[in-house]
């Protein structure tokens, strides 16, 4: 697989995202570990060398996964992982907090599970409203001259926070939500990013499974499938982007694909500085999304793919929304 360049960190510019591995669309009771495991190795086989979980995944469950699964074959991966939703001091899973004290707590506790002494790329979570970003650029510029983080990364943080913590500790990657149906970041972060010499990592790179053309009706949700309030999946939103999805098959029908290799074959278009994470726990779903680096696109299909209307709805819950710092 070729690979993507985040900053001056190399990984496989296809990826492999751990966060449904602990349930986040499914309830926990129908999850099969054992099956996640088998995915992350059939990914290593097939040269993905970048694995991208967090903390709160579970909480902490797919950092489990993660670490059980690369045991033995650490030197293969680029791990990434995230600290800032998960308050030690008290507070809890879904508090946020990027204070220092906890970051290095944090730290600590990814490490162990995820059986390692370093963390290839380490990301806040989500911009802490609290504490100035220069606190928590340095705590983690402190963690990397320990040895214990090699790479820094926000997720989901405004042009104007990605300047102040790179003057700190110069970032290596920004994640943030993109895809053909969520193209926000083309207008200013993506110029800055490589005005800055900061890759990028989209995570939902399949918005949330839309695109892989399976989902034509929310019934088939799980009662507590955070999808059902999502409002891109609700009322006349959800039918308006179905034509997204029916446009990409017929893309990828033209080229022997499905909808999902033509979703993420477009991303790759879109630079050698862009390395996708699409998730998955089933080894089937991993192998269909990695062989999207050998498809190709021709100049008029990603012009069609280039005119999509956007899609409808906010791309998160009025809650989550209020948390991404813009």
């Amino acid at each position: 697989m070729k690979n993507a360049r985040l900053g001056d960190l190399e990984v496989s510019r296809i990826g492999l995202g751990a966060m449904t591995m602990a349930g986040t669309y499914t309830s926990e009771g129908v999850l099969d570990n054992a099956e996640s495991i088998r995915t992350i190795h059939r990914a290593l086989d097939l040269g993905v060398t970048h694995i991208d979980t967090a903390e709160i995944y579970g909480p902490f469950l797919s950092e489990e996964i993660v670490g059980q699964a690369v045991k033995g074959r650490r030197d293969q991966v680029r791990i990434a992982t995230k600290f800032g939703l998960v308050s030690h001091s008290g507070g809890g899973p879904g508090v946020i907090d990027s204070s220092p004290a906890n970051v290095r707590t944090a730290v600590e506790g990814s490490l162990r599970r995820l059986g390692t002494d370093h963390i290839d790329l380490y990301y806040q979570h989500r911009v802490d409203p609290n504490v100035p970003i220069e606190e928590t650029a340095g705590a983690v510029a402190d963690l990397i001259r320990e040895g214990k983080v090699l790479h820094f990364g926000l997720s989901e943080a405004s042009p104007e926070t990605i300047r102040r913590a790179h003057t700190v500790q110069p970032l290596s990657a920004l994640q943030t939500e993109y895809s053909l149906w969520t193209r926000d970041v083309e207008a200013e972060i993506l110029p800055l990013l490589r005005e800055l010499g900061i890759g990028f990592v989209p995570y939902s790179p399949l918005g949330h499974g839309l695109l892989t053309g399976q989902i034509r009706s929310v019934d088939d949700f799980a009662d507590d499938d955070w999808r059902k309030t999502n409002p891109r999946f609700t009322g006349e939103n959800f039918t308006r982007n179905l034509a997204i999805v029916d446009t990409v098959k017929e893309i990828g029908a033209e080229i022997g694909a499905s909808p999902a290799q033509t979703a993420l074959a477009w991303i790759l278009t879109r630079g050698d500085d862009i390395a996708p994470i699409p998730g998955t726990r089933r080894v089937s779903r991993v192998e269909e999304n990695t062989a999207a680096d050998g498809i190709g696109l021709t100049a008029d299909q990603l012009e069609r793919l280039g005119d999509l209307e956007p899609a409808a709805g906010e791309r998160h819950d009025e809650a989550n929304m209020a948390s991404i710092d813009r």
